[in-house]
């Protein structure tokens, strides 16, 4: 018998964390973050205390008590009794924190099994003397598209997909009972969409008995045009053509197609990108994916590094991590920005607008490359108005163009249509309901930690 539980993307956007068990087989696919029970609990600087341990997330059942799966560590001030690993192993869709930040908290004997590009997005975020504040420690296991792997009485067969973060992955699970199909999140209107092609493709030939799948758009009012990354790009062009102001774009950290995006909008108009350290770390550990084909930060003329002013003021090692030294040699300052404004687009998030004191703009163009701010699921409603009001006191226009890292309502009806599955089951949205609409086959609504026998 194959039971699936579901601890988590059940009737929410993310956190997602599904258990496979086949025999005394147990898989957990993905083990992220649950924005919703965090914003129940947590805002601002109210956060969980890091000392704790796991102690804060578990009373507040942000985190679900399961034994045998947290490392002692971890629950060391907790009321949750450490026991031995009773899981053979996690497999990672992608590095998006509601589908892989509560991996600090696992078990160190348990593996990790995470694809190549994700891996090193993974280091990108814990570099040197901080890497307990990420994921922690884990013995990762790495794959690619086209390798099977086998943990106990399952095999695991990991297919890529388009998203908007490189290295994302869908998994075929080949039980006892049938194949289980997982999507990930995934999207078609990408620059890969032909991986997330594949993978359906892949997906159909199994005869899957069930299709765990996400359903992230369903639901929600957007405003704006659906666009793709082209579109995306050539939005933007537009705006950057017509003005010989500053130019200031923001989008998720994480987004490789954004980031190329904009450095080829910066090109096209004779601008240089100007890039977080953030970013040039990420863009340098993963300058060598041949699939990737991205730039290095250190050596690309087109890429000019910021730097923030930090402890002392000025530009001094000392007052820098570590991982971020490298860069500081081949940096520049809000001077230099202040004096080249025609000549930059600056990628800047709402956490640093107060940069925009020092590099004083005035007028100019802000590039949203977001979800909406004032639409269903979008930015807080409190920091959309806090952005306005910056914006508008720099003079800074404000525009809209993004695309998202989801499938549409039609793909999603395609892909069903597409893979045939006996079972439809929805995760990762707030609006499961919807997919009676989409789906001629059954429809098995998940609920939390109730498990589900696949027969």
């Amino acid at each position: 018998m194959v039971k699936l539980t579901f601890f988590g993307g059940v009737n929410e956007i993310g956190g997602n964390k599904v258990l496979v068990e086949d025999g005394k087989t147990r898989i957990f696919f993905d083990f992220g973050l649950s924005f919703a029970k965090g914003q129940e609990y947590y805002t601002g600087f109210l956060t969980a205390r890091k000392v704790a341990g796991a102690a804060d997330d578990l009373e507040l059942g942000i985190l679900p008590r399961i034994k045998g799966l947290y490392s002692e560590e971890m629950l060391r001030f907790s009321d949750l009794k450490y026991e031995e690993p009773r899981f053979n192993a996690i497999f990672l869709s992608h590095a998006h924190m509601d589908h892989c930040s509560h991996l600090q908290y696992i078990d160190e004997a348990i593996p990790i099994y995470v694809g190549e590009c994700t891996l090193r997005i993974i280091e990108s975020l814990q570099p040197g003397e901080r890497e307990q504040e990420a994921l922690g420690k884990h013995n990762y296991k790495k794959f690619r598209t086209g390798k099977k792997i086998s943990v106990g009485d399952i095999v695991v067969e990991p297919v890529h997909v388009d998203h908007s973060v490189p290295g994302a992955y869908g998994f075929l699970i080949h039980t006892s009972t049938g194949t289980i199909v997982y999507t990930g999140d995934l999207r078609r209107h990408g620059p890969a969409s032909f991986m997330t092609d594949e993978f359906v493709g892949k997906a159909s030939e199994c005869d899957p008995i069930a299709l765990i799948i996400e359903g992230t758009r369903l639901g929600r009012k957007e405003k704006g045009e659906n666009l793709s990354e082209e579109g995306v790009r050539k939005l933007s062009n537009r705006i950057v053509s017509k003005t010989s102001k500053l130019v200031i774009a923001t989008f998720y950290g994480r987004d490789v197609d954004r980031i190329k995006t904009f450095y080829n909008v910066a090109k096209d108009n004779g601008r240089k990108f100007v890039v977080s350290m953030k970013s040039a770390h990420l863009l340098y550990k993963l300058k060598d994916d041949e699939i990737l084909k991205l730039p290095n930060p250190l050596r690309d003329e087109n890429i000019v590094i910021y730097a923030r002013r930090k402890q002392t003021g000025g530009y001094v090692d000392k007052d820098y991590y570590v991982w971020e030294r490298p860069y500081l040699e081949n940096s520049v300052g809000f001077q230099h920005i202040r004096e080249n404004c025609g000549n930059c687009l600056l990628n800047l998030d709402l956490y640093n607008f107060a940069e925009l004191v020092d590099i004083k703009p005035r007028g100019g163009e802000f590039i949203h490359s977001m979800s909406e701010p004032f639409s269903e699921g979008g930015m807080d409603q409190i920091e959309s108005k806090v952005m306005l009001k910056w914006l508008k006191h720099f003079k800074l226009r404000f525009h809209q163009a993004h695309a998202s890292g989801h499938c549409s309502a039609a793909d999603l009806k395609w892909l069903i249509g597409k893979t045939k599955p006996k079972a439809v089951i929805p995760v990762h949205t707030e609006h499961s309901e919807m997919f009676k609409k989409l789906a001629k086959t059954k429809i098995m609504q998940p609920r939390y930690e109730k498990p589900m026998e696949i027969k």
